[in-house]
């Protein structure tokens, strides 16, 4: 897999149905906000440009994006709607900045959490291997409802992606849907996105009709479908937002009873992306485990204790402890029902 020339995470939605002055993207998963993960994924490529497309609560979603990834490169997308819109309005920021982009461009979103950087990675090497002008990321559901549906020939060739509300009866019936996730030829990219307009039911410039413009230029596209649902599961409101977030959990402790952690309830524990637990570590049941905190080995961690950025040595115990910020000793026997760090001067 060659370096790719941009990734492209698209962050401009509103996110009415959030009901939240937080903008969607900003809303934490895991410990880390939607648009957090989604750059970290995107920036695991290496790619020469990782630009966020931005607009609604603009400033809150930039100062997000360079706390996570410094280097992300900012673009605003104007009035006109659509994700094409958006991408076009990307690759105009960057070619004013560096000049036209070629080679690969991949398209992310900045509300599918739990996409990860090797999925990217199989995305980019089937583009590029073989040659397609756009490679969709797509995932079979028994559900379709209000997602784009893959169209493809009596070949099996992907011919284009119909919109839910522009597709036929016989069309809705397609369980294969698009993830919102692309790599495309960069130059074929930015010449067809410069003519597609907004005749489609919603008036937007769908970046869909991207790959629907292929086959006509004499190119081919293609599709990688997705093993694991999950990493195609955007967030529209926060019933959405809870189901990502028990899924994220239950994986993240997972990785690290494999690891060598015990705990006792998995149910009850939540753990953050970012916190690191040593082995032969206990963790009892209704412990929150926050931000960046590091948990020693040969501890035992709970019952009710919550600690936020606290750093915690070896074979210590902190039943029941609230803390933030805090160093806590190797062997430390904490006291129940104690508070530990910041608000511990109170």
């Amino acid at each position: 897999m060659t370096r790719p020339a941009a990734v492209i995470v698209l962050a401009a939605g509103q996110g009415t149905r959030m009901k939240s002055a937080l903008p969607k993207v900003v809303h934490p998963v895991a410990g880390l906000s939607m648009i957090g993960h989604a750059l970290r994924a995107a920036d695991a490529l290496e790619p020469e440009h990782l630009v966020a497309v931005v607009r609604h609560e603009r400033d809150t979603v930039v100062a997000e994006a360079l706390r996570v990834v410094p280097r992300t490169f900012v673009a605003d997308q104007d009035d006109v709607p659509g994700t094409g819109r958006a991408v076009l309005c990307a690759l105009e920021a960057l070619s004013a900045k560096v000049g036209p982009v070629g080679g690969t461009v991949v398209v992310t979103s900045g509300d599918v959490p739990m996409l990860s950087a090797g999925t990217l990675r199989a995305l980019v090497e089937t583009h590029e291997g073989a040659a397609h002008a756009v490679t969709v990321l797509t995932s079979i559901t028994s559900d379709p409802t209000g997602y784009g549906r893959i169209v493809r020939d009596q070949d099996g060739q992907v011919i284009a992606i119909v919109e839910q509300k522009d597709a036929t009866e016989a069309q809705r019936a397609i369980t294969e849907v698009n993830a919102g996730v692309y790599a495309f030829d960069g130059e074929f990219l930015a010449r067809t996105l410069a003519g597609v307009g907004t005749d489609n039911a919603q008036g937007e410039v769908y970046l869909t009709d991207v790959l629907a413009a292929a086959a006509p230029a004499g190119r081919t596209a293609g599709a990688v479908v997705l093993e694991d649902a999950w990493e195609a599961q955007g967030c529209n409101d926060r019933v959405q937002l809870a189901q990502l977030g028990a899924e994220f959990n239950r994986r993240i402790c997972e990785k690290h009873m494999r690891a060598g952690v015990t705990i006792e309830d998995p149910s009850s524990t939540w753990i953050d992306v970012d916190v690191t637990i040593g082995a032969d570590t206990v963790i009892r049941p209704a412990t929150y485990l926050r931000g960046s905190t590091e948990i020693g080995a040969r501890c035992e961690i709970g019952p009710g204790t919550t600690l936020d950025d606290v750093r915690v040595g070896d074979g210590a115990h902190l039943p029941a402890v609230w803390g933030a910020g805090a160093v806590v000793a190797g062997d430390t026997m904490g006291t129940p029902f104690s508070v530990l760090g910041e608000s511990d001067r109170d």
